[in-house]
């Protein structure tokens, strides 16, 4: 039975109940006892049926199809007015199995309606009324956005018929595009007004500097920004989910061809490459945009003092600036005559884009951070992240600051982060964590051209898709950057509190229904790929499977089955029970030493095995209530009353005992003999698992002699009892101290039960001489002697 997902996929409990009525389910109800299979297959239970689109190998399959949108835009920005209006040409080419009578589009610029779905639903809480939000409602009160759709033509021009439902768009054809390969051509006109960022948010928008001793001018930064045609897929078919503004999009991949009007002083960054340097840039100005590409460090196109001079003169008319970028998603672009413009050539080894000009965008109130660090990003995270997944394949990558935070589209990304002015002397200077924090939004929002902008899942319905696969490399190109770069996101140990907390959900819960969005969509899914790579698969094994999935990918939409098939099969290790602990469930890590129990071999000789309960005896403390009496007992007090039993203990050895010894040892083959002969120690590690999430067990052991060493097994060692398991370790060497995870490295949430320094109790086990020797020794083959196998507790707990 193929079926088909929507959303983010299934939780375990959700599946289960999907399945309840099936005989698969039925087969798989465990109805005695309280055993829990974390082990048990994903595939068939939770998994979408692999297709001839998407094989169960977790690639594309050889049906594999996908759409292509190609883009015409003529855009003007009135500066004045803060209001963007366009027009652009559609090219839908259909190669889906699918004739299509319509098509969806995505408003995003409808959020910011006071009707939509977004508004509507904003909730609040908290007892105080802040100053930033009684502005945004003011804001809200006094400005309202959203597109104006002006008109909708076929490529004759006459209008096709078309309904807004939220933040979407429904084009109805006259005639439905064929399938694989029809064609529609068609063109709309449009205008929104931009936002104020600082004041109402958002990803686009714009911030004037007005405030006293500022120079009064503004910074436009276009996002979401025109009418784009939703994704139609193999699995979902039209993702035509409103837009409510934590899920962000997916789109279909084509080539863009954008002029954009702006005011005549402008400088102006976007997706794609100019193709008017001639018209638009000085003479010097592009002598230096050509200086850059073989530059060692970032060279200015644009000079801090043009922009300046920029700023105090504002010239009249305007200019248009034309792009043009091929086999991209989506397209973006910053606007300001307050821009400053520095570059650097990044060199790969690929034949596809050997040079990259990495390039920035900033205002004076960004110097001297941003020349010192944004465009070296840059280059840093292109070199990264090329070796985790393929070479950088677009000709440009652009850091722009402005009022967007950070926030990410092909070939350009809006980056926040400034210096403040130092009190005493007004210069500017930045803290150590705006430097770090330029640092790290940069590897970021560059890093999103790899995860989502061309391997391109839909973080409408999977946050972690992106977010958490980027943040991971994020983690990889900070600590490469600097090794002790104050990362926000990726070590283990810092993890606990969240895994704790109780107001989370799953990883594959959609976009829009995550709570605490940056530790479930960011930090988590970061961690849960540290570990698989450092603790569960080793480098080499993840590094190779991150590849094979990114190069399956490129360019076009996978699921999460997609990367968690590909994980599975290129490292060649079965993750089912790391993808439902860590993605299907809210469990987290907490492993706990409960005891250590030595046990030795019974070697056959009752004098000296009697010596030796008579010296374990010893170390115990006597009765309390005896040791306090200060009066002579019965015993000591008349001697008539003792007799052999007095004269003798529980350990002195009877003649009896010493026949019959010697008779068993008589009868001893050579090989039971030399087992008796071992003078190893056998030692038994309690675990349980009281977190719920299975995890490998890394033990530390530190011998008396001084030596240590680290055992690391696999999380299989859960599979018959995922609660609580004992393991066995024989050693020569005496035990002094054990530790689990002790490099932290498993984000375990509680270290107080990971320790066991206390004493270790001594047992010794008789052997059983079975009729043939078992390939693996049972718990039958060994016997407890007299006396009870008692453990004691841990020390930490």
């Amino acid at each position: 039975m193929i079926r088909k997902f929507h959303g983010a996929g299934l939780t375990a409990l959700a599946a289960a109940t999907l399945l309840s009525g099936t005989a698969n389910a039925q087969a798989l109800r465990q109805t005695k006892g309280n055993f829990e299979d974390k082990f048990r297959q994903l595939e068939g239970e939770d998994w979408p049926t692999p297709t001839d689109y998407r094989n169960a190998s977790g690639a594309p399959g050889y049906r594999y199809w996908q759409q292509k949108v190609d883009y015409d835009i003529a855009a003007r920005l009135d500066e004045g007015k803060r209001t963007v209006s366009g027009r652009q040409t559609v090219k839908y080419r259909n190669n889906s199995p699918d004739a299509l009578p319509y098509l969806w589009l995505l408003l995003d610029q409808n959020d910011y309606k006071r009707s939509s779905i977004a508004t509507m639903t904003e909730t609040t809480g908290g007892d105080e009324i802040t100053l930033g939000e009684i502005r945004r409602v003011k804001r809200m009160q006094e400005w309202e956005g959203g597109f104006t759709i002006a008109a909708v033509r076929d490529a004759a021009g006459n209008p096709l018929k078309f309904s807004i439902t939220d933040t979407l768009m429904r084009i109805e054809l006259p005639q439905a595009v064929a399938a694989n390969g029809g064609e529609v051509t068609f063109t709309i006109e449009w205008s929104f007004p931009m936002v104020e960022n600082k004041v109402v948010g958002g990803r686009s928008g714009y911030e004037c500097f007005t405030a006293k001793g500022e120079d009064g001018n503004c910074i436009f930064e276009g996002a979401q920004w025109f009418p784009r045609l939703a994704v139609y897929s193999d699995y979902e078919g039209w993702h035509n989910k409103a837009f409510l503004g934590s899920g962000e999009f997916t789109l279909e991949f084509g080539d863009y061809r954008v002029d954009l009007t702006v005011p005549a002083d402008h400088v102006v960054s976007a997706t794609g490459v100019l193709q008017n340097p001639d018209t638009i840039l000085s003479a010097a100005q592009r002598q230096r945009l050509e200086q850059a590409k073989t530059a060692t460090a970032p060279v200015y196109v644009v000079t801090p003092e043009e922009a300046e001079a920029a700023e105090r003169g504002k010239a009249a008319g305007e200019k248009t600036w034309r792009f043009a970028a091929q086999n991209v998603r989506d397209f973006g672009w910053a606007s300001s005559r307050k821009f400053a413009w520095d570059a650097m050539g990044v060199k790969q080894t690929s034949a596809e884009q050997p040079l990259v000009m990495a390039m920035s965008f900033f205002p004076k109130e960004a110097r001297p951070l941003w020349d010192a660090y944004s465009t070296k990003s840059i280059a840093h995270t292109i070199d990264v992240y090329s070796r985790f997944s393929f070479p950088y394949p677009y000709p440009v990558a652009q850091s722009v600051n402005g009022p967007v935070g950070g926030m990410e589209y092909p070939m350009i990304s809006f980056n926040g982060p400034r210096p403040v002015k130092d009190k005493k002397t007004g210069a500017l200077t930045y803290t150590e964590r705006a430097k770090y924090g330029l640092i790290g939004v940069v590897i970021h929002e560059v890093g999103h051209n790899y995860f989502p902008m061309i391997v391109n899942s839909d973080e409408r319905q999977w946050t972690w898709m992106d977010e958490g696969l980027n943040s991971f490399l994020q983690f990889q190109a900070e600590k490469l950057w600097d090794k002790d770069f104050p990362s926000r996101r990726g070590e283990p140990r810092a993890i606990a509190e969240y895994m704790l907390s109780q107001n989370q959900v799953p990883l594959m819960t959609q976009s829009d229904s995550v709570l605490q969005f940056g530790a479930n969509g960011y930090w988590k899914p970061a961690v849960a790929l540290v570990v698989l790579r450092e603790t569960i698969l080793g480098r080499e094994l993840f590094d190779r499977a991150f590849r094979e999935y990114a190069n399956r990918w490129r360019f076009k939409h996978p699921t999460p089955f997609d990367f968690f098939r590909t994980m599975e099969e290129s490292s060649g290790v079965d993750l089912d029970w790391f993808w439902r602990g860590w993605f299907y469930t809210t469990d987290h890590v907490d492993i706990s030493l409960d005891s250590v129990v030595r046990a030795r071999i019974d070697g056959g000789d009752p004098v000296a095995e009697s010596a030796e309960r008579r010296r374990i005896r010893q170390t115990e403390p006597q009765s309390l209530t005896a040791s306090r009496n200060t009066e002579k007992t019965v015993v000591e007090r008349d001697p008539a009353t003792r007799d052999f039993y007095n004269e003798t203990d529980e350990f002195t050895v009877t003649a009896k005992q010493r026949r019959k010894a010697a008779e068993a040892n008589a009868d001893l083959t050579p090989e039971e003999r030399a087992a008796r002969a071992t003078t190893d120690n056998f030692y038994r590690f309690t675990f349980s698992n009281r977190g719920g999430l299975v995890m490998p067990v890394i033990l530390k052991v530190d011998y008396s002699d001084g030596t240590t060493e680290t055992k690391r097994i696999p999380a299989e060692i859960w599979r018959h009892d995922s609660r609580r398991v004992t393991w066995q370790l024989v050693t020569p060497k005496t035990i002094a101290r054990a530790e689990l995870d002790p490099l932290w490295e498993t984000a375990d949430a509680d270290r107080s039960n990971n320790i066991f320094d206390g004493r270790i109790e001594t047992k010794t086990l008789g052997i059983d001489a079975p009729s043939s020797v078992p390939n693996r020794m049972k718990d039958s083959d060994v016997k407890v002697l007299p006396g009870s196998l008692r453990t004691l507790p841990n020390a930490g707990n």
